[in-house]
């Protein structure tokens, strides 16, 4: 029997981070959190109804709210690529800061739909723009390979915070009635002073578009160094090259289910199994601790299969949950919706990093990742309006073994499609899933992109 490798062998240590890359990292994690940190959320609904609003408007306003962030998502890419990610991250701040007050310099109807439409235009313009300035920062540091840790941990720190402040809503609100809005303004102007400490280094975002000794961006050859030319840019990438579109198609159904039952879906599954909304807060940290976790550990996946495996994976465990949510009691309920939720946490970091891979150097990133973003909302949009009809007609055990299996669909045919990119490309297997054939769910240094080009791809 031959001797067991050491633990340094089998896995080699990542190189450590450069100072520079620390300090992206961590003003990273303070961005995410402060920014993300709506104070208001649990109570929004009871706050407009106490401001005399109906429930007509006050869903209406959450209509509007997701048409419009799939329209700023267009231009707030487009303007992510043109004054780099960093000013566009300060702009989002600044947005965000502004519209948390709103509710609270104008409580009615008028007020909070110009709340909801700035906090649609300040989360679009950093979307896209906080992954693409955090990914091209840890590469011109060559320390990518700590991206993926950097992305999760972000997300759990975040989804941690929520945990810790969102049972203190109540009681604050209590002492003043607009505190959650003003907390969320307070919380927003913490995460433009994040961004103000971000290396300006970090803002060279496009190898073939960083700047010159002028401090000018240089234009990719072909490009005519507008934002016309962007959007087109970007569209010549999601057409001349299939893997990326591919992996942003896998992600609709992490986003789309993940979205409908934590938010949609949520108090409707517990109100149905008997669950009280007494013990809806609770359940709802449960859920945030095991997403948290999940998106803080994307690692312990392990190596068995490769990162876009893990993704079609944890799409079925989320589709399999929510078929099984229908034949089990309360606690079974409140288990899975547990799963549901580490499964989503395990996903969201893997599948950002598959897609940020995929995107060619010289290629308008920001731009690219709005794309993939309004590719989810507008499906998510499209089923938000099939859970209304079903709830509508009393038929929820239907909606979720229906969503299950649209799931499984949706992945045979993506699995069918890229058997059929591995066999064209031949023995070699050249269609890789993001990070190599045996790549790791860990981080590793990105592959040239002539693996997913337009030249080899095209024959």
């Amino acid at each position: 029997m031959s001797p067991r490798l050491p633990r340094s062998a089998a896995r080699p240590a990542a190189t450590p981070p450069t100072g520079t890359a620390r300090r992206i990292i961590r003003l990273n994690y303070g961005f995410q959190l402060l920014f993300n940190l709506l104070w208001w959320m649990p109570v929004f609904y009871a706050y407009q109804k106490d401001a005399g609003l109906s429930d007509g408007q006050i869903f209406g306003i959450q209509s509007i709210y997701y048409v419009a962030f799939c329209l700023f998502e267009i231009p707030t890419g487009l303007i992510a690529d043109r004054i780099g990610t960093r000013n566009c991250l300060r702009a989002g701040a600044v947005v965000m800061t502004a519209a948390n007050l709103a509710p609270v310099v104008s409580s009615s109807y008028s007020g909070f739909l110009v709340h909801f439409l700035a906090i649609a235009a300040g989360r679009s313009l950093t979307s896209g723009a906080a992954s693409a300035y955090l990914y091209d920062g840890l590469r011109a540091e060559r320390c990518e390979e700590h991206y993926l840790k950097a992305e999760g941990t972000a997300r759990a720190l975040g989804l941690a915070a929520k945990i810790l402040c969102w049972p203190l809503v109540g009681p604050l609100m209590v002492l003043v009635h607009p505190a959650p809005y003003l907390l969320s303004a307070l919380s927003a102007a913490g995460s433009l002073i994040c961004v103000i400490a971000l290396p300006r280094t970090a803002t060279q975002a496009r190898g073939a578009a960083s700047p010159g000794r002028t401090g000018k961006p240089r234009v990719p050859r072909g490009g005519r160094g507008t934002s016309l030319g962007d959007a087109k840019a970007a569209l010549r990438c999601v057409v001349s090259s299939p893997w990326l579109a591919l992996v942003m198609v896998q992600g609709v159904a992490v986003f789309t289910l993940s979205r409908i039952c934590q938010v949609n879906l949520f108090q409707p599954i517990l109100l149905d199994h008997g669950i009280g909304e007494s013990a809806h807060g609770g359940v709802l940290a449960a859920m945030t601790v095991a997403e948290a976790v999940g998106s803080a550990r994307p690692q312990w996946l392990g190596r068995r299969l490769t990162p876009v495996a893990w993704v079609s994976v944890l799409s079925l465990v989320l589709a399999g949950t929510l078929a099984g949510i229908t034949l089990g009691g309360s606690w079974t309920t409140v288990a899975l919706l547990c799963v549901f939720a580490a499964a989503a946490g395990f996903a969201y970091p893997i599948q950002r990093k598959l897609v940020n891979d995929a995107v060619p150097a010289g290629a308008p990133r920001a731009t690219l990742l709005s794309v993939e973003s309004i590719v989810d909302r507008a499906v998510c949009a499209l089923a938000a309006v099939a859970v209304g009809a079903y709830l509508s007609a009393g038929h929820l055990d239907a909606l979720l073994w229906h969503s299950a299996l649209a799931t499984a669909v949706l992945l045979g045919a993506f699995q069918l499609v890229l058997r059929s990119m591995r066999t064209r490309s031949g023995a070699g297997g050249d269609v890789r899933t993001g990070a190599g054939a045996h790549a790791t769910v860990q981080a590793r240094p990105r592959e040239p992109y002539a693996r997913h080009s337009t030249t080899r791809t095209g024959r």
